[in-house]
């Protein structure tokens, strides 16, 4: 597929005027993974930045005793590593493709040489990379400040906000992966989506589907105005 099909609808880049799109088009270096497969790995130099064309990507990191935390969970339209790449770092976390996914490689040299010959490229996403930080800052403080009722119903909310136009949320994780993300066990999440069911919050078709009901009260969830029965 030609790379400057898919440009326009990355989020990152929409608001672009088509000349600046166009330019950014002949940077991509198209690269395909397969399910598991490393994009990234801690400490590897930040040598560029990745669009998710398709498919998932997990970040995440190990602890000491080898234990995998995921930190976040990305899809089609999402940036990764540009911060590292802008810092001129090295990525922070590991990256890995959770089925089989197409990115779009933006090198760090064209990119900054894109950018001084073009300086209104950088000030056009800016706008768009100070909303998703924010929305960030605000889903990890969700994530590690609160009981995981209150977690998880953040979780859902958030997801449901990123996917307006559909009804019932569709899980391509595993019950375990998503309990590493939300920092608690499989058992522990199962139940609590249980008691959400019966609470009239969600209706789930199994894990990998469900349904917001009551979005008001899964909001005084998240909040921790609500404790769930």
């Amino acid at each position: 597929m030609d790379p400057k099909e898919p440009i326009g609808s990355i989020p990152l880049f929409r608001e672009l005027p088509d000349r600046q799109r166009r330019a950014l088009a002949s940077l991509v270096v198209d690269k395909p993974y397969k399910r598991g497969e490393t994009v990234f790995s801690e400490g590897d130099e930040g040598s560029g930045f990745y669009v998710i064309i398709s498919g998932r990507v997990k970040i995440f990191k190990f602890s000491p005793d080898g234990k995998e935390q995921i930190l976040h969970i990305f899809g089609p339209g999402d940036p990764i590593g540009e911060a590292a790449m802008f810092a001129g770092k090295p990525f922070p976390a590991n990256a890995a493709a959770l089925e089989e996914s197409r990115l779009f490689f933006f090198s760090r040299i064209e990119f900054m040489r894109l950018i001084k010959q073009d300086p209104t490229l950088a000030m056009n996403m800016l706008a768009v990379l100070s909303q998703r930080l924010q929305r960030f800052a605000a889903l990890i403080e969700d994530l590690s400040l609160k009981e995981v009722p209150g977690r998880l119903a953040a979780y859902l909310l958030y997801l449901s906000a990123q996917r307006p136009a559909k009804e019932t949320l569709q899980f391509d994780i595993s019950m375990k992966q998503l309990s590493s993300l939300l920092g608690t066990i499989p058992e522990t999440l199962s139940r609590i989506v249980t008691r959400m069911n019966k609470a009239g919050l969600i209706r789930s078709e199994g894990f990998r589907r469900i349904r917001i009901m009551d979005p008001a009260s899964l909001k005084e969830l998240a909040s921790g105005k609500r404790r769930l029965d």
